[in-house]
């Protein structure tokens, strides 16, 4: 049997991570029994009995389903003291899988509520996050995300947040929740906002719909990264515009079969995206609700699509390279990688 390198070892980043998807199962259990949440009991068998519930998001009603089982968890999250505690265990999780820069998403508006507002909520995650790196010496930052089931003009409200707190660690905006619902160009003002602030344009597309939506991403958001992308292997010409720009898709290859996006993990072009030249990022988007974290990425590409060692840290390279981590970080986990590749085989 070929000996191989340990996936958890091989320094990374983290690009596509999900802010209540984040959560340990366990987390989410102890909060919803210490405020009296009641979970919809397929969330609470899955969380429980280890297994991802069973979600199928490529139609209407899947993805209604799995919004509400998402939804869910994030009611868990009340307190300051939950955000902190949600930050601390993501980056531990992340660290224990070898990375060593995170990108956290969120949208700061659907935890305003509990938090005194959109400001305040967001000052907390920013602060959680500043904490945890000195805590735990893992480089992390936000994205702030818009949700695209809400009117563009909330989108930019949001822009100018996140600009607004460009020096407190927000580095991106993003673009989330049912592509099929939102056109993109109804979000291109919300972009050249955080665009014009330095802020990276990291949209969703290319999941659930067609490789149309990538490149509405690249023609109306001017997207530098694709949140997931993998529809644009339909398209070969859409694979060189990629490749050719250099625009990094956060291929998340668990959260696609979960979705029913793909049917088997060897479905998943991880392999069409690299022989074309297209930058990836693996990630974990939803490990709550999905089953499997950053390094289990990394394993897929190994177990079902053959990826040498070579080539894993070829991707990982990639993911550093797509990150808004300072140079000397960058260079940092770069240097990691090549150790990891000349290190002998287990």
């Amino acid at each position: 049997m070929e000996r191989v390198r340990d996936v958890s070892e091989l320094p990374k980043a983290h690009l596509h991570l999900h802010f209540t998807g984040s959560m340990r199962p366990t987390t989410v259990l102890e909060l919803a029994d210490k405020y009296g949440v009641r979970l919809p009991e397929t969330l609470t068998e899955a969380l429980t009995g280890g297994e991802p519930p069973r979600l199928r998001a490529t139609d209407e009603r899947g993805w209604f389903r799995f919004q509400r089982l998402y939804d869910a968890a994030r009611s868990c999250l009340r307190q300051p003291e939950d955000i902190r505690r949600l930050v601390r265990e993501a980056a531990e999780e992340d660290l224990r899988d070898g990375s060593g820069w995170l990108e956290i998403q969120v949208d700061p508006t659907s935890y305003a509520p509990r938090l005194g507002g959109l400001i305040p909520a967001l000052e907390i995650i920013l602060d959680a996050v500043e904490t945890t790196m000195r805590d735990t010496g893992l480089g992390m930052r936000v994205l702030v995300a818009a949700n695209r089931m809400k009117h563009p003009l909330d989108a930019r409200t949001l822009a100018r947040l996140a600009v607004r707190y460009a020096e407190r660690g927000v580095v991106g905006f993003g673009l989330s929740n049912d592509e099929r619902r939102g056109m993109a160009r109804d979000f291109d003002r919300a972009f050249a906002i955080a665009r014009e602030g330095g802020l990276l344009s990291a949209p969703h597309g290319g999941e659930l719909t067609g490789p149309a939506s990538v490149r509405d991403c690249l023609d109306d958001l001017r997207a530098h990264r694709i949140g997931h992308g993998v529809r644009a292997a339909e398209d070969p010409r859409l694979l060189e515009r990629l490749a050719r720009n250099g625009v990094t898709c956060e291929v998340c290859p668990a959260s696609n079969v979960a979705l029913g996006v793909y049917e088997k993990p060897e479905d998943v072009p991880l392999r069409t995206f690299l022989d074309a030249g297209v930058p990836m990022a693996l990630g974990a988007d939803d490990p709550l609700l999905f089953g499997s974290r950053l390094a289990a990425q990394y394993d897929i590409a190994r177990r079902h699509h053959g990826f040498t060692d070579e080539e894993l840290a070829e991707v990982a390279r990639q993911s550093v390279r797509a990150s808004a981590a300072p140079e000397g970080v960058k260079t940092k986990l770069l240097s990691g990688v090549d150790d990891w590749l000349s290190a002998p085989a287990a």
